[in-house]
């Protein structure tokens, strides 16, 4: 009888969980038909935040493996004193409010910032432009594939780093040559989950970059100034970008090289123990 209960609060639980996280989508998809989706899809507002999302994305999760792959390979490799603030300091964002972190580049990067001042004396303004969505997009977007990225180098095998050392590898060719292709999974999860989160983000680009079509105005923000006037054109354009993240994740789980972040190979691994 107690297991039976047991069962029972469990199986509520599970249901009532997935019915929180479901319901609020199947509302949404719900709310449009699908011909009144492609009308919605083809307005102005749609197209140029749509392009505006994706060219920032791409630029702002290039930037972040540019700059964090020799970060991760610091953290995976190396034992230093301060790690551990170096460690928390890159994951900070993750937890830290977007507004906070908008704020933050505001404050850092304005016409009175910290580095604002000498940009200003350099002539480049970088608040309410396109560059500042792309910073506003790195600074969230960064632990999300340092994360990933350190985790796949950590597990590779310290036997394949031993064999290259003893045949006098340098660092460089060390990384490039064997610590890259065995965690070329990892980095390519990380990766995909920071454009993921490029394109969400919200908080820190309306704070730091503004609301401005066809400049500032990204996904996010579009789905917030329809919603003002036009509660259809915002559902249109949330459904797009739930459309987005289910392609993004699904290509995560499907993928080859999905058993980085616990998808099929896997779980496949898992049964066969």
């Amino acid at each position: 009888m107690r297991s039976f209960a047991l069962r029972f609060v469990v199986a509520v639980a599970i249901a009532a969980l997935l019915v929180i996280l479901a319901l609020p989508l199947v509302a949404l998809l719900f709310r449009v038909p699908p011909a009144s989706l492609w009308h919605y899809i083809q307005q102005p507002i749609v197209i140029e935040a749509l392009k505006l999302s994706l060219f920032t994305s791409v630029i702002a999760t290039i930037a972040v493996a540019t700059l964090g792959i020799p970060v991760a390979y610091l953290l995976a490799t190396y034992h230093f004193r301060g790690k551990r603030l170096v460690e928390v300091l890159v994951e900070l964002p993750i937890v830290l409010p977007p507004t906070v972190a908008g704020v933050g580049l505001l404050l850092a990067f304005g016409r009175a910032g910290i580095a604002g001042k000498a940009l200003s004396a350099l002539g480049l303004s970088i608040p309410f432009t396109t560059l500042a969505v792309i910073l506003a997009q790195l600074f969230v977007a960064t632990p999300y594939f340092i994360s990933a990225v350190v985790a796949g180098l950590r597990e590779v095998e310290p036997k394949y780093r031993d064999v290259a050392m003893t045949l006098r590898a340098s660092p460089m060719h060390l990384f490039r040559r064997v610590l890259l292709p065995l965690a070329l999974p990892s980095l390519l999860a990380g990766a995909a989950m920071s454009w993921a989160r490029a394109l969400g983000e919200f908080g820190a680009t309306i704070t730091f970059a503004g609301n401005l079509m066809g400049r500032t105005q990204t996904m996010p923000l579009a789905v917030y100034s329809a919603l003002q006037s036009d509660l259809d054109s915002a559902v249109a354009l949330a459904v797009l970008l739930i459309l987005f993240s289910f392609a993004i994740l699904a290509a995560l789980r499907f993928a080859p090289w999905g058993a980085a972040i616990g998808g099929r190979d896997s779980d496949a691994r898992r049964r066969g123990r």
